[in-house]
């Protein structure tokens, strides 16, 4: 019999009897132990879809047999015996799904074994007279199974249903037999052994009743039996647990929608980043997504279906892996992704049971005690056809077997812990319980999760926990493997997400373009949620306002949003109902956020005014919604996310406000201080004030959100969207005014660079950019002089560049701040924590720059991949700060310049052990120009050759003494006057340390190198690596470098320094006034700063790096004048050089 035939018997049915043979498919007691079909799958299906679904959830000739009992329930005899007739003799034997039929009998489903004298009626074989032939069963005296799957044996018994009988003359066919005392429990191989009676029987462990569409058992221990309370092998339940998640899963619903749809259909690609190790940041949840919303070049995705793949990509056993991220992100649309995929056979079938639970399921049941397999049907109703007996002896056999390693595990098992932020269980896993724990006994559930998470309880099998962040560290790093975390929507997939959401072109293509030129929008767009909710709102407003303005602000979207659910539920329960339900959601939003609670219960929605019965009835499915509990009790609610709380809570202070002249918001203590503020009376301007100061105080950011909502509902036309819910507007602009200049004064403040980049966000929402314009109008006249600064321009300039579309994967500090200082890094500190290459070289950083350098380095995710700091005396200290971030696990640094910075070998050997905590990452290590020791040097060098280093090159050269002196005193080096280049009318004195431009000639001999006109000469040595010198001069001079070969006859520009391509030079007089000069154009430096006069400078050649640098000192104090960028070629010589009649002019080389 074909498909085709139980379409055509379904259409014999009438509509009413249609309706009940589906109704009977969800019944499973009448369906002897094969599996139900949801009523979510069933309900709007037809006839041809029936037909689908059936045969996709017992195979074609399950299928038959459900629907011949399903005809004797309904009465339909006459369909019965006409399906029966056309029916061929069918023995069934359910076998991991396929199906064996004998020879001679159709090939659709498996093989026929028929016996002489059988009677061939519908599939079933004639048995003894004794045997009673009843809707396809055999039953038989005391040795009759109505399970299917499941062997019974009597010496004549034939099979029916997935039981097996045999005679000796049975021949040998695909149905095998599996006699007593033959069977062969090693993964489903097949044994041969003479029976008592001296036929020889083939014994194979059977499957389940369901297919296995896409993968063979990959062990030999994927066909164990379980023996209780009827055999059947681990697959039997493996695919029963599929198909009820199938059915779960596949019609799952949006978390924040109403909608019902199929998971795939809505499921984006999240980015899924993993590591080892257990370092978790707890910045406020939106700060999170600031940093995160631009992945890491260097970072590597990771596939739902590899969360146990180790991240190294080593195959190491992985027992525990937690996933973080921040509410609304999609951890459990991942975990509900990667449980379907399992049930769809598409991934990790290794897995035989998967047990997913959340912590909100869990909590109820803190203090009860159950057996593991009595919290298993207690939370996850899918599990109920698993007999308690067969999971108490799959546990008790994992917990006895003593193995530790998943892959060597006869049952493979994996929990899942989803919402461990939410968890109110006591969860102290160094608590000093040495209790050993029954599985099969009732137990304390705290205690059961405790020793299922520390491992002493069925060690073999995998855990699996997500978090958000605030509360991934209640679980000690020594009991987690591998971290991975969820950032959300890259930027492709935001585009996605809304190209599936809107089918018209151009709308996606306006709704795109959009979000993009907002950063507030297009970072919130990361979470997934909120995409739903811009969605929700852009559609809306395209759809009733053609040619309206899009929202912009957070305040303005979600205003819009809380209109939709007004408008879309007024017409169903009235205006009226609807309004107060709103203000009472208000209302428990504010005061659970207060409490610091996400999830509510009924208790504290009476508090706030809201009837359960209508919390139920949909009012606002939307933005509130109840959470799954304990049946019939513990019924728990929550918002659908974060952000709807936060907004709901400010609206309530702004509502309570305007509605009732009521501050709401918790005062600040009595003090001095704030005893202004509390003898005034209510005004919008003090609930502000309160508002910024708490928002400032509060931990890790908790109620940054809820500011920038309480702020933006000040704006009159926020407040005319919400004007059903308000008995008035408050146009109040002075208030908003004085707000935001007490604003600006806190950005003042030395504030951290997060706290003040929110400010900002809240300038956005009162609509004052006064100051981001400001520092706007200077980066593009390019007269920014960030030495000149204020504290809240500073802020600024952070905002904008992390708010700009500028690439920022290279900082290089020296161009937002000419003369680079460690205040100036600082503060542009969040800057570096986007860059992959940041460039500090000759910053004036000490060690204060190092730690917070290391907080860079070790943050989660770090991006910094190149990092120079040379020339910055950080000395030892300094760098023993640096290498705590260099040794985090979390530190993905590849290359480190070191190069002249004042470290010895105690700095190298901390260096050489952040190495070895974390040896897999830097590849080039800089430290030339320090004087490391033997000791260290011999360190770092084995470092090189070591097999688990990735350090391959390491620079040493240049090293000494004299390398640990401050600042540029380090590559100090002592000049030669060459007097064979020395024109005539320069005399040379002080054992050739000075020159003096005379009116007279000196007798020097006839050499070619000798200036026979411009009053110049060299040094005798060229430059090639890093050297400075000092001069005193008086008069006016040049002071020099250029290429030997410079020419040496004449007066032409070729051979003055400073007029050629050949030398670079700085004019000097004795009045304080400087120029540069290169290839003959000049540049004069002002001296109106300087505050005295000085006749010394100091000239400093990186050579590698092509920088001439040329300072000013005086009273010790070095100003930079001017430095040159270029590529030397050659050998740099330092020389000096007299304007013509300038006699008396001189110049001294200093010594140190």
């Amino acid at each position: 019999m074909t498909s085709e035939d139980l379409l055509n018997t379904l259409e014999d049915l009438g509509d009413e009897e249609f309706d009940k043979f589906k109704w009977f498919l969800q019944q499973g007691d009448i369906l002897r132990g094969r599996p139900v079909i949801r009523k979510s799958r069933l309900e709007t299906s037809k006839r041809l879809e029936t037909v689908d679904l059936m045969t996709q959830t017992y195979e074609l000739p399950g299928a038959l047999e459900v629907t011949k009992v399903v005809l004797e329930r309904i009465n339909r005899n006459d369909l019965l015996q006409s399906f029966s007739v056309s029916s061929p003799t069918t023995e069934v034997h359910i076998n991991g799904g396929k199906t064996s039929k004998k020879k001679g009998d159709d090939e659709d489903g498996g093989k026929t074994s028929k016996k002489k004298g059988d009677d061939n009626d519908g599939g079933k074989t004639t048995k003894k007279k004794d045997d009673d032939d009843n809707g396809g069963k055999t039953s038989k005296k005391k040795a009759d199974d109505e399970d299917g799957g499941k062997t019974s044996k009597k010496k004549g018994d034939d099979e029916d249903g997935g039981k097996t009988s045999k005679k000796k003359d049975d021949d040998d066919s695909d149905g095998k037999t599996s006699k007593e005392k033959v069977d062969d429990e090693d993964g489903g191989k097949t044994t041969q052994k003479k029976g008592d009676d001296g036929s020889v029987g083939k014994a194979k462990k059977k499957k389940g009743l369901f297919s296995s569409k896409t993968q063979a058992p990959t062990s030999d221990t994927d066909d164990m039996v379980v023996p209780v309370p009827e055999p059947h092998p681990i697959t039997f339940y493996q695919q029963m647990l599929q198909s009820n998640f199938q059915d779960k899963f596949l019609g799952a619903e949006e978390e924040w929608a109403k909608d019902t749809q199929h998971l795939a259909d809505i499921y984006t690609e999240l980015y899924i980043t993993a590591r080892s190790g257990a370092h978790f940041h707890t910045q406020h949840e939106v700060r999170t997504l600031e940093k995160a919303w631009k992945p890491a070049e260097a970072e590597k995705s990771i596939q739902p279906t590899d969360m146990f793949e180790h991240p190294s990509g080593e195959s190491k056993p992985i027992k525990t892996v937690m996933t973080n991220g921040i509410a609304g992100i999609g951890k459990t649309f991942l975990v509900q992704k990667f449980v379907l995929d399992w049930a769809e056979k598409r991934s990790n079938q290794d897995v035989h049971l998967i047990f997913p639970f959340t912590f909100r399921q869990l909590n109820p049941l803190k203090g009860e005690k159950f057996s593991l397999a009595e919290l298993i049907h207690e939370c996850i109703p899918e599990t109920v056809g698993i007999p308690q007996d067969a999971l108490n002896y799959i546990f008790t056999d994992v917990q006895s077997s003593g193995i530790t390693n998943y892959d060597k595990s006869k049952f493979k098992l994996l929990f899942v812990f989803d919402g461990l932020d939410e968890s109110r269980l006591h969860l102290d896993l160094h608590s000093e319980d040495i209790r050993s724990v029954d599985v099969t006994k009732a137990t304390e559930t705290d205690v059961l999760l405790r020793k299922l998470i520390n491992g002493k309880l069925l060690r073999s099998a995998r855990i699996w926990i997500t978090t958000r962040p605030a509360a991934a560290n209640q679980i000690p790093q020594e009991f987690i493997n591998s971290i991975t975390e969820v950032r959300g929507f890259t930027e492709p997939r935001k585009e996605e997400f809304f190209r599936k959401r809107f089918k018209d072109e151009e709308q996606a293509n306006r709704i795109v373009s959009h979000i993009k030129t907002s950063r507030s929008l297009l970072i919130m767009c990361n979470i997934p949620v909120f995409c739903w909710i811009t969605a929700t709102v852009l559609e809306d407003v395209l759809k009733t306002r053609e040619g309206g303005e899009l929202p912009k602000t957070l305040t303005e979207l979600y205003a819009e949003f809380l209109v939709f659910q007004i408008d879309h539920t007024k017409e169903k329960y009235g205006p009226e109902k609807s309004i107060q339900y709103i203000k009472s959601l208000a209302k428990l939003a504010f005061q659970q956020l207060e409490k610091g609670n996400l999830i509510f219960y009924e208790k504290d929605l009476r508090e706030s005014g809201i009837d359960f019965v209508s919390a139920r009835g949909g009012v606002s499915t939307q933005i509130f919604k109840e959470e799954q509990g304990r049946k019939g009790k513990d019924k728990m609610f929550s918002f659908v996310h974060l952000s709807v709380q936060d907004f709901l809570a400010a609206f309530y202070v702004k509502m309570s406000l305007i509605n009732s002249n009521k501050n709401v918001m918790p005062l600040p203590p009595l003090s001095l201080k704030n005893l202004r503020l509390l003898l005034s009376k209510t005004s919008l301007k003090k609930i502000h004030r309160i508002s910024i100061d708490r928002t400032l105080k509060s931990p890790n950011g908790s109620l940054d959100l809820f500011l920038r909502f309480l702020l933006g509902l000040s704006l009159q036309t926020n407040q005319e969207k919400l004007q059903n819910l308000l008995i008035k507007t408050d146009n109040n602009p002075l208030a908003n005014q004085k707000t935001a200049q007490y604003i600006k004064k806190k950005l003042s403040e030395s504030l951290s660079p997060e706290r003040s980049i929110n400010l900002f966000h809240c300038l956005n929402e009162l609509n004052d950019s006064s100051l981001v314009e400001e520092i706007q109008q200077s980066l593009r006249s390019r007269r920014l002089s960030t030495e000149k600064l204020s504290l809240a321009q500073w802020s600024a300039l952070v905002f904008i560049l992390l708010s700009s579309e500028e690439d920022l994967d290279v900082f290089d500090l020296k161009k937002y701040s000419v003369f680079a200082s460690e205040d100036a890094f600082l503060r542009l500190l969040p800057i570096t924590k986007e860059a992959s290459k940041v460039l500090l070289s000759a910053c004036n950083l000490s060690k204060r720059s190092c730690s917070a350098l290391s907080s860079v380095l070790s943050s989660q995710p770090s991006s910094l991949r190149e990092l120079d700091l040379s020339n910055n005396d950080l000395q030892d200290s300094g760098v023993k700060l640096l290498s705590i971030g260099l040794g985090s696990p979390s530190c993905r640094l590849e290359k480190l310049n070191l190069s002249g910075c004042m470290i010895s070998g105690k700095g190298c050997t901390s260096l050489a052990t952040a190495l070895r905590a974390n040896p897999y990452h830097l590849s080039e290590l800089d430290l030339s120009y320090n004087h490391p020791g033997d000791t260290a040097t011999k360190l770092l060098s084995a470092g090189v050759e070591h097999q688990h280093w990735k350090l391959k090159t390491l620079r040493l050269e240049h090293g000494g003494e004299q390398r640990m002196k401050p600042g540029l005193k380090k590559y100090f080096c002592e000049l030669t006057l060459d007097t064979n280049t020395a024109n005539r009318n320069l005399k040379l004195s002080d054992n050739n340390r000075k020159v003096t431009a005379m009116s007279t000639q000196q007798p020097y001999a006839q050499h070619a190198e000798r200036f026979d006109i411009c009053l110049q000469l060299l040094c005798k040595h060229g430059v090639t690596g890093r050297c400075y010198w000092e001069v005193e001069w008086k008069g006016v001079v040049d002071i020099a470098v250029s290429y030997r070969g410079i020419r040496r006859r004449g007066d032409g520009v070729d051979c003055k320094f400073g007029c050629n391509r050949q030398s670079w030079s700085l004019m000097c007089s004795d009045v304080d006034r400087y120029s540069v000069w290169h290839n003959n154009t000049g540049k004069d430096i002002s001296s109106s700063s300087f505050s005295s006069v000085s006749n010394r400078a100091g000239v400093y050649v990186d050579w590698p790096a092509g920088t001439l640098s040329f300072y000013r000192i005086c009273s010790g104090s070095k100003t930079l004048l001017h430095t040159f960028h270029t590529t030397f070629t050659e050998p740099l010589y330092p020389g000096f050089g007299f304007c013509t009649l300038s006699f008396g002019s001189s110049v001294f080389l200093s010594s140190l």
